[in-house]
């Protein structure tokens, strides 16, 4: 014991270097990214016991396990039945294979990649920000008939959280069937309210709970949508979380967002993907009944399918999509992120067609919500204006949305940042749409949104001071754990 107690430390760094280097050989085994792998393996060998915690909490890979399992939901022959009913005949791909040109190989890579079905019959209504989204969905639930579906990874019981968990209530308490997934990390409500809402009869479960007496690597993997459903009928997706940030009516920073309500086919597979994370939330067996995805008799033609990823998928089926529309773009990239912490791929692909005379215009916050994620999205930049990359910094508050158009065809709205997290650890969904309609008036909102932007300059970017390039270089190298 007495040497124990001399050594205490020496024998605290020995087995910590021994655990480290397990951890190391782990990461080599499975074959990560070199990047996100480096960084981990120099936090580990570079900083005894934070690099430990930090690998433990964060550099858990579940991708491809059973953890994240869909198959409960998949396999039921309801499912399966619609996800059949949304095959298109030859003819109706034949006429968006005419619209979308080379753009067209996004439909085969998503559907054999997670069996995303390409819908055809629907109607998408461009939403900008979140007062104007609020006002759509009250509307919507307060018309509800049988259900109504929620999962969000923010939802707080303020002002705006209230009047939408009030108005739950309200109508769970006429009969309907109300449930909502919310992130246990992001949403915040409180005991009263909660104790409100199963008194209501609302289903409310969080996804993957953080416990101190539980803490592990799985709090790293987040549910990143925002998805509500109802009746099977309407659906939402978008960046537009439920919490006043979102609202301008009382907020000091102006918030600037996109959202889409859609009315059609398309439904049906966001309910889906609602159902996956039910199932697993709810940890229960769950059976889907045909109600759950009424027929549709919307005649209008805006082709759309809805892409998810996460651990659960085998691939990054959002980044890919978003890769292959780049890389196939003939006239202009035009994207907005609040984050841009982009992985190789991307970075490579945006600096190659930019120097092939396509144009590329990002619009990014000047002043993000997270410095650290501020500074590693600036250490990117001038890579970016050295391909002849057009960068803008948002000044008029933050812009939190997170779109792109391609060519003015193929548009998409979502959840998904342009950085790691969102490509490979967070739960995320997307709508890719493919219409010339909507991409005309994503562009309008991109180009209104240049006139609240500043112009970065190479030269005057390159003059940024010693200090500030030190800092971005060393919240880039974080850049694989953020």
């Amino acid at each position: 014991m007495e040497y124990v107690k001399n050594h205490f430390w020496q024998i605290l760094i020995f087995f910590n270097y021994v655990i480290a280097l397990s951890a190391v050989l782990t990461i080599l085994h499975k074959k990560l990214n070199p990047t996100k792998a480096l960084s981990y393996i120099i936090g580990l060998l570079a900083l005894p016991f934070l690099g430990l915690i930090v690998y433990y909490l964060f550099g858990q890979e579940y991708r491809k396990t059973k953890l994240f399992s869909r198959k409960n939901v998949l396999n039921q022959s309801i499912v399966k039945k619609i996800q059949s009913q949304l095959e298109l005949d030859t003819k109706e791909i034949n006429e968006v294979d005419e619209l979308l040109d080379q753009k067209s190989k996004l439909i085969p890579l998503l559907y054999n990649s997670e069996k995303s079905k390409l819908t055809i019959n629907n109607k998408v209504t461009l939403i900008k920000n979140g007062d104007d989204k609020f006002k759509l969905l009250f509307k919507d639930i307060e018309e509800a008939k049988t259900h109504i579906h929620l999962e969000y990874f923010i939802i707080k019981d303020d002002k705006i959280g209230t009047e939408l968990l009030n108005l739950l209530c309200k109508k769970a308490k006429s009969g309907l069937e109300v449930r909502i997934a919310i992130d246990d990390v992001g949403s915040s409500i409180s005991s009263q309210m909660k104790k409100k809402l199963k008194d209501c009869g609302i289903e409310m479960f969080p996804f993957m709970p953080v416990r101190f007496s539980n803490l592990t690597g799985k709090m790293n993997y987040r549910n990143h949508r925002k998805i509500v459903v109802i009746d099977g009928k309407i659906g939402y997706v978008g960046g537009i979380n439920v919490s006043d940030s979102y609202v301008n009516a009382n907020n000091d920073r102006y918030w600037r967002d996109t959202h889409i309500r859609i009315v059609g086919e398309a439904v049906k597979p966001l309910q889906i993907l609602f159902f996956t994370t039910w199932d697993f939330v709810s940890d229960g067996e769950l059976e889907i009944a045909k109600t759950y995805f009424p027929d549709h008799d919307y005649k209008e033609n805006v082709p759309l399918q809805i892409a998810a990823s996460g651990p659960d998928t085998d691939w990054s089926n959002i980044m890919e999509a978003i890769f292959v529309a780049i890389t196939n773009a003939e006239d202009h990239v035009y994207i907005t992120t609040p984050y841009f912490i982009p992985n190789p791929e991307i970075l490579t692909a945006l600096q190659v067609i930019a120097r092939s005379n396509i144009t590329v215009k990002i619009i990014v916050p000047k002043t993000s919500d997270s410095w650290i994620a501020e500074y590693a999205t600036n250490s990117y930049l001038e890579m970016l204006l050295e391909a002849g990359v057009e960068v803008y910094h948002y000044t008029k508050g933050f812009i939190h949305a997170k779109t792109m158009v391609v060519d003015g065809v193929f548009s998409t709205v979502g959840t998904t940042n342009m950085d790691y997290r969102s490509f490979n650890i967070n739960f995320e969904v997307n709508a890719l749409i493919y219409n010339k309609k909507i991409g005309s008036e994503l562009t309008t909102f991109f180009n209104d949104d240049l006139k609240d932007c500043e112009k970065l300059d190479l030269k005057s970017w390159q003059q940024r001071s010693k200090r500030t390039k030190l800092i971005e270089s060393t919240a880039r190298l974080m850049a694989p754990l953020l």
